[in-house]
């Protein structure tokens, strides 16, 4: 286990980081994921402000082919294993759930010791060892009494349900905690490395802060190591300036994008560059200053709240909490084609977390049983998409 995050920072930019962020005045509450579902979200469909009026409507569709899954318990991670089943992680009860993904079945895997749950923190993101079928072994990041860290543990199948997992190897522990932003992300880069989002726990200096993990996007050996190549000596930190990082996806051509919470104003599609700087909290959405990185899109706040992303047929598809609905984004290389698109408006309420299927589909889970939405009957769900 380690806990490295050594960053080099110019000097003039550090200096101009610091007055900033003396400047700036916390607002009360520290708006997180958006509040309950259906108080003052506009109406669905509405676009990317950051779109040129002259962009074209993006084509395509969605298709909901079936609801695999219901009656989930505040699902947030959720990892694919080999044979297609799913692993669904519980934010507030640490138990990690099988999801057959023939029938839906559910089987308790286990329930992952240590975890704190309160607030935006819990058992969070959940990811499959690229060697899974060699060392069986999962990770998890999620939030103890004292920190958020990422640990990972034998899976065994052969035994009996709810005591499949074995006691958990912290690989990497120190990431700031708070009632809110606590990022939590974690997924297996094409080059084997482990990534993960993190978030500035409601600190917003941290995200500025050279020697903290908040606030951050961390890439690291699956062993918690410093990755090579990393932007920083002996370093995890792979780019800084965000302030709540909740989607991970990878493009055809293996670039690394990001989804951004946003405070009052925009939420954020970033396109990651090692060492990048993308300005929380000197800006948040396209700011063009010098030394930070804008967002490739934009939204107002109240109609994403982007948590999970994937990338499947051409396009990137994020998920929106607040925002009730999946958002896709189609590229050409690493440009946007079109204006985003919205599907699901208010259909299932707040969208948690978006993954591809080897098909070309994705699974979607809803979020209305984190205590911010409107669960109904069979809340939450896991959902089957066609798209295209």
């Amino acid at each position: 286990m380690r806990r490295v995050t050594r960053l080099r920072v110019p000097a003039a930019l550090a200096m101009a980081v610091l007055l900033a962020v003396a400047g700036c005045s916390d607002d009360e509450g520290f708006p997180g994921e958006g509040p309950p579902s259906g108080t003052g979200a506009p109406a669905p469909g509405s676009g990317s402000p950051s779109a040129p009026a002259s962009a074209a409507p993006a084509k395509g569709s969605v298709k909901v082919v079936r609801t695999l899954t219901t009656k989930l318990v505040s699902p947030w991670g959720v990892a694919p294993l080999p044979d297609g089943d799913l692993l669904v992680g519980s934010r507030d009860t640490g138990k990690i759930i099988r999801v057959s993904a023939k029938d839906g079945a559910q089987s308790e895997v286990g329930t992952v010791p240590g975890v704190a749950a309160g607030g935006e923190g819990g058992l969070l993101g959940l990811a499959v060892s690229p060697a899974f079928r060699t060392d069986h072994l999962v990770y998890a990041y999620f939030t103890t009494d004292d920190d958020n860290r990422v640990a990972r543990f034998r899976y065994d199948e052969g035994k009996p349900a709810g005591r499949r997992i074995g006691a958990p190897d912290s690989v990497f522990r120190g990431i700031p905690k708070g009632a809110v932003h606590n990022g939590g992300r974690i997924a297996f880069g094409p080059d084997g490395m482990l990534y993960a989002g993190t978030g500035e726990s409601g600190e917003r200096g941290l995200a500025q802060d050279a020697e903290s993990l908040g606030g951050k996007i961390l890439r690291m050996t699956p062993d918690g190591r410093p990755a090579p190549r990393n932007p920083g000596t002996d370093s995890v930190i792979y780019s800084w300036g965000h302030r709540n990082v909740q989607g991970l996806a990878w493009d055809a051509d293996k670039r690394l994008w990001a989804t951004e919470f946003g405070q009052n104003t925009y939420d954020e599609l970033n396109l990651i560059e090692p060492g990048g700087n993308y300005g929380w909290p000197t800006v948040e959405g396209k700011g063009g200053k010098a030394g930070y990185k804008d967002p490739v899109e934009q939204w107002r706040t109240a109609d994403a709240s982007p948590s999970g992303l994937a990338f499947a047929k051409g396009s990137l598809w994020m998920a929106g909490l607040r925002g009730e609905r999946l958002w896709r984004i189609p590229l050409r290389g690493a440009t946007p084609v079109a204006a985003p698109q919205p599907f699901l408006s208010g259909a299932y309420g707040r969208l948690r977390t978006v993954v591809a299927t080897g098909d070309g589909g994705l699974w979607v889970t809803t979020s209305n049983t984190d205590g911010r939405g409107k669960p109904g009957a069979d809340d939450d769900r896991v959902l089957r998409l066609e798209v295209s």
